[in-house]
């Protein structure tokens, strides 16, 4: 079969599989007749931030307990002309880097969430005080 043939027979299956429509919006789109509102639970994200802030708390105490002792059999292995002590070392920095980037992204979540509450509070306070003003300005005119 030649090229052009292959390519013709391609063209015409994968056409016959694909409707087109220009246009136009589907009649039944879906998904958008939710009554869902966006609303932030200020009780959810603040439980959140509050066990990323414990987990935090217990990963610094719980994940160097046993860093003294590894990087001591690490180095002792070594010098005695162990090579399970070289793996043993790049473990411990391995867990190290691992430990750290994981303190990092609870650190973040907490902060982040923190800093979320708070924003929602002030804006909706902001959004409270403008609707405040505006029937204020109602009664003015």
């Amino acid at each position: 079969m030649s090229f052009e043939n292959e390519w013709a027979s391609v063209r015409s299956n994968s056409t016959s599989a694909v409707s087109m429509r220009l246009n136009q919006v589907p009649a039944d789109p879906g998904g958008g007749s939710s009554t869902a509102d966006l609303s932030v639970n200020q009780d959810k994200l603040g439980a959140i931030g509050s066990a990323a802030y414990a987990l935090h708390g217990r990963l610094v105490k719980d994940g160097n307990h046993a860093r003294t002792n590894t990087t001591e059999a690490a180095t002792g292995m070594s010098t005695s002309g162990f090579r399970t002590g070289a793996a043993m070392a790049t473990v411990q920095e391995t867990w190290s880097s691992q430990l750290s980037t994981l303190l990092d992204a609870c650190a973040n979540i907490s902060n982040h969430l923190d800093y979320s509450a708070a924003s929602h509070a002030k804006e909706e306070a902001d959004i409270q005080a403008a609707l405040a003003a505006s029937k204020i300005n109602e009664y003015l005119k």
